[in-house]
Formats: structure tokens, C-alpha cells, sequence
């Protein structure tokens, strides 16, 4: 970290009348009056800072007040700057939403979540809660249990439902995928505007994370269930935050462990999007295929691991389990197997004149509101934009790897696609480093101690992109924490990915970001503006719509 750029950042906190907290190898805290965010967020946003989140926190046990902490990243610097503004509640706090649009979602999460009144937002719909949620109960207050049910007025409820409803196919259809809701308001056959309703399945394991329900020590294997797919990035960028925080330095074989984990996690999800992308298409045969290599895959995680998926090997301070020379072996013949394989058939699958025609030129999003919106993984790298904390902010073993960042700048399906494309190729090549260069010594630290009311910031680079994950340490457990998966941040950009484009590129377009939801699924709602009539389309027949 440059000396220079924390004298620069100093100098305009005091400038603006805040203060600086504390200063750790990757992160400055500080503190700016909420007269004055707006000033600071727009200079950190010229200074090439990207926003990676916010979070309410009730700190009205510690200070009698309510609390907002926006956290932004000097990629190009591997700098973290966590910046709180605070104030009592039903105090107004100003939005920095016209400075960073991507903040939107996040501070309306913690006016549902935590309470807080922030200017700008009095008037929107809410995004987490459902619409019938009581007025006065935050779900991450510390005074509300993690058990809270509430009472809800059903006829209340049934009296503000439109009088003719359509009839919804999810979320529990044996042939959908996620709970994900999308209105597409169409004219003829042309996308003009978009409505998305997520948190459907909202499971409140950030309150779980901070109840008596978990400790430090039982919480990864709660990250691990954050994501179907991405599990073990959630459960490494958990451990790896209270590390940072306790300042626990982990042995450096179990470092390598992780990211050999982690880049086992990127090769499966992306064949496995190659293949789902593939059969949206109407390439079932490719589908197939990419599937059939992606299998030895999960075999190889198996026998590393004991888990085709949930690995359930991270802890505080380490692993639980070693990879001997044999493992190593087994995994260095599959690896190969595996490059041979796809390489053969991604020659095949990216030179299909159907493949190529409706990938290129659809989905479009420009670099300028890709760095607006704070995008992550491949949607931004397909935008033009080197964003990969694996380089940014090296963690665990990446430091010791060599690997390219696949960079697009068309901005469209095509590049996307190109993107993960290239990565399975970089991560069976980091693999394979991490493997040869493997260290001896142990795997994981024998005693720690994590004291409390530290704070740290934690990013993961996911398939899907930048993970993080944002920790107050308390006694036994985290006072506060706080998760932002990949997704959270990319949703937003398909309003405009999905502006004047055709009906028939919308399914294609909308799993162009990888879409991580949850478990369950919902329905496609279409909207045509000139006869203002509306159909419920499943995800299902959407994609025989786009097939056809």
C-alpha cells in the first residue's frame, strides 16, 4: 500500500472535518460527518474508487446510535476504505445514491433491515422486506430476536392485492431454478423497461451469524450455505475477515489449500453456466458435453475435500483437511484430462455461426454505467473493466501464481461468455502452480484469540466476481456481520442490459450475469405497454420462446 495515497485520503478526512479511525495493511477506517459524504464519496469516486458495499450496523449499544458504513476499493492502490457516518434514531441521513448509483440497493437494505432513515428514499417500495412486514420492527436490531415472527394483518393484505392476479407457476415447480421475479415491459417484441423483485427466500443468516444460536468457530459452515455453487468462497471470505480482524496469521499451506479450493469452485461453475448457456440456446448436445467434462471436476473435489460441493473444510486460523502427494497426483492427471477436454470442445461451441450471432452484439453494457454500478467478475470484465481481487487485493496463495485477467471490452453476451471461457483455462493453470509449489508445515493455527470490537473487510473473488464480506467482532461471535454476494451487485445492470433489446435476448441476457438467487424459483411476468396486457411467463417457457 502506498504511503502517498494514505496522506492523500488523510488529508481530505480532515479536510472535511471527519477523522481517521484506525489504519491496518489493507483498509482505512474513518469517520466523516454526514453533512459532508456526499463530498468525500464523490472525490474517493474520482480518485478510481469503486463502491463494494454499505452496512447498517446498531451500534446503540456502543454509542447510542444508528450507523452506516460504506465501504469502497482502490482496486489499482489494494486499498479498502471504510467510511461511517452515524447519527440517533429517525435522524436523517443523506443518500450518496446520485454520486454512486450502484449504492442504491444497499442503503435501502438498511432502511428495511436496521432501520435507518436515509434521505432520498422516503417514497420507494421496499427491497428486502416483504410489503406487508410491520412498520416498526428492523430485523437486525439487536433488540429483535433472530426467531421475530411477526403478526401480519392478512386481510390487510389481501385488501391491497389486485382484484385479477396471474397464476403464479414458482417458486416450488420441479423445473425452475431460483426465486428470482422479473417484470419485462414490452412494445411488440422489443424490451423498453424492466422491474426485478428478489429476496424472495430472504433466510436472515446474517442475524443468525450474530445470535447465540452460532460462535466464531460454527459460522463457517453457515457462510458455506450462503451459495449452492460459490459455498466455499462465502465460508474462506468469513474466515478470512475475522483473520484480518483478530489478526490471526494462518499457516501458509493452508493458504495454499484455499486457493486451490477456490479455483476448483471457479472451474465447476463456469462449465457448468457454459453448459446452462448452451442449452438456453437450444444446444442441448453442448450442454451435455460441458456437463460430461465438468463432472471429473466435482469427482476431484470429492476426493480433496470429502464433498462433491459443500465442502465444510474452512475454520478460523486453517483447514481441516490436507492434501497428500498421492491427492496431488490424482489431481494433476485430472486437471489435464480436463484442459483437453474442454479445449477440444470449446473450439467446436465457440465457432457455431448460431452460437456466435446470438451472443454478439445483445445484453450490451457500457463500461462508463458498468463503473457506475459497481459491477463485479465477468459482467465487468466483459465491460472493459480489470476488476479481479485475486490481483487487487492478493490473498491466500494468489501472490505466489501467475495468471492473466481476461478482459473484454464489448460489453455484450459474447464477451461474457469469452471471459469465463478464459478463466477455466487460467484456474486449471493456478492449480496446477499451487499444487507443484505446495509448502510443508501445518495446517492450520493452534489457538487464537479474537478480541472485540474490531472491525474488518474481507472481498473473495467468486465466479461470479467479488465476494465480500464485511465483520465488528463481538464476544463469541460477530457483533455485526455483513455479506455482499457478487450478484447483489450485477442484478441492478441488467435494466440496462435488457433496455430496447429484443424478447427473445432476454432470458439469454439475464443469465449472462450467472444469476445466483437462492433455491426456489418464480415466474417471468410480460408486459405489452401498447395493449397493457399481461402473461406470467415460467423461466422454462421463456427459454423455448428464445430457442424458437
Amino acid at each position: 500500500m502506498s504511503s502517498g495515497i494514505i496522506k492523500e485520503i488523510e488529508k481530505k478526512v480532515l479536510e472535511l472535518e471527519g477523522l481517521i479511525e484506525s489504519i491496518t495493511k489493507t483498509t482505512i477506517f474513518t469517520e466523516i460527518p454526514k453533512k459532508n459524504i456526499k463530498d468525500f464519496a464523490k472525490w474517493l469516486y474520482e480518485s478510481g474508487a469503486f463502491l463494494k458495499t454499505c452496512a447498517g450496523v446498531d451500534e446503540r449499544i456502543i454509542s447510542s446510535k444508528l450507523a452506516l458504513y460504506y465501504i469502497f476499493g482502490l482496486d489499482e492502490k489494494g486499498l479498502d476504505v471504510v467510511v461511517k457516518i452515524s447519527g440517533f434514531e429517525r435522524e436523517a441521513l443523506p443518500s450518496i445514491v446520485d454520486v454512486i448509483p450502484g449504492v442504491e440497493w444497499c442503503e435501502l437494505e438498511a432502511r428495511d433491515l436496521v432501520g435507518l432513515y436515509i434521505l432520498g428514499h422516503e417514497d420507494k417500495p421496499r427491497l428486502v422486506l416483504p410489503q406487508d412486514w410491520p412498520e416498526d420492527a428492523y430485523p437486525l436490531r439487536k433488540d429483535v430476536p433472530h426467531n421475530y415472527r411477526p403478526q401480519i394483518n392478512v386481510e390487510k393484505f389481501s385488501e391491497e392485492l389486485p382484484r385479477e392476479v396471474g397464476l403464479p407457476i414458482g417458486p416450488y415447480h420441479p423445473i425452475l431454478h431460483e426465486p428470482e421475479y422479473f417484470e419485462l415491459y414490452v412494445e411488440g417484441e422489443r424490451v423498453v423497461d424492466v422491474y426485478y423483485r428478489g429476496f424472495h427466500v430472504h433466510r436472515g443468516i446474517e442475524k443468525l451469524g450474530e445470535s447465540q444460536r452460532f460462535t466464531y468457530k460454527t459460522i463457517p459452515f453457515l457462510a458455506e450455505r450462503i451459495c449452492g455453487i460459490c459455498g466455499f468462497v462465502h465460508s474462506s471470505c468469513y474466515v478470512l475477515a475475522v483473520e484480518k480482524a483478530a489478526g490471526i496469521n494462518v499457516p501458509e499451506r493452508a493458504e495454499f489449500i484455499r486457493s486451490i479450493l477456490l479455483e476448483i469452485e471457479r472451474i465447476h461453475s463456469h462449465l457448468l453456466w457454459l453448459g446452462v448457456v448452451a442449452h438456453i440456446l437450444g444446444y442441448d448436445a453442448g450442454f451435455m458435453h460441458m456437463w460430461r467434462i465438468r463432472e471429473p471436476v466435482m469427482v476431484l473435489a470429492e476426493l480433496l475435500t470429502g464433498s462433491r460441493k459443500t465442502y465444510g473444510i474452512n475454520i478460523i486460523g486453517g483447514v481441516r483437511r490436507d492434501i497428500d502427494e498421492v491427492k496431488k497426483l490424482k489431481a494433476l492427471k485430472v486437471l489435464r484430462s480436463v484442459r483437453e477436454e474442454f479445449k477440444r470442445f470449446i473450439d467446436v461451441f465457440i465457432s457455431i455461426p448460431e452460437i456466435v450471432k446470438r451472443t454478439t452484439g445483445t445484453g450490451i453494457l457500457p463500461r462508463d454505467i458498468a463503473r457506475a454500478l459497481s459491477v463485479v467478475g465477468p459482467t465487468a470484465r466483459g465491460s472493459g473493466l480489470k476488476r479481479d481481487v485475486r490481483k487487487d487485493y492478493p490473498y491466500f496463495a494468489y501472490k505466489y501464481a501467475s495468471f492473466k485477467i481476461p478482459v473484454y471490452t464489448e460489453g455484450d453476451n459474447l464477451a461474457r461468455l469469452l471471459v469465463r471461457v478464459d478463466e477455466v483455462f487460467e484456474s486449471i493453470s493456478i492449480i496446477e502452480q499451487l499444487l507443484d509449489m505446495l509448502p510443508k508445515g501445518p495446517i492450520a493455527v493452534e489457538s487464537y484469540e479474537i478480541p472485540r470490537l474490531k472491525k474488518a473487510v474481507a472481498a473473495v473473488e467468486a465466479p461470479r466476481g467479488e465476494d465480500v464480506h464485511f465483520i465488528i467482532t463481538g464476544l463469541d461471535r460477530p457483533y455485526r456481520w455483513k455479506v455482499r454476494a457478487p450478484t447483489y451487485q450485477n442484478i441492478p445492470a441488467l435494466r440496462v442490459m435488457l433496455k430496447d433489446a429484443p424478447l427473445a435476448d432476454a432470458f439469454l441476457t439475464i443469465v449472462s450475469i450467472d444469476p445466483c438467487f437462492s433455491c426456489t424459483d418464480r415466474v417471468l411476468m410480460v408486459c405489452d405497454v401498447k395493449s397493457n396486457s399481461k402473461r406470467f411467463m415460467s423461466l422454462f417457457e421463456g427459454r423455448k420462446y428464445a430457442v424458437k
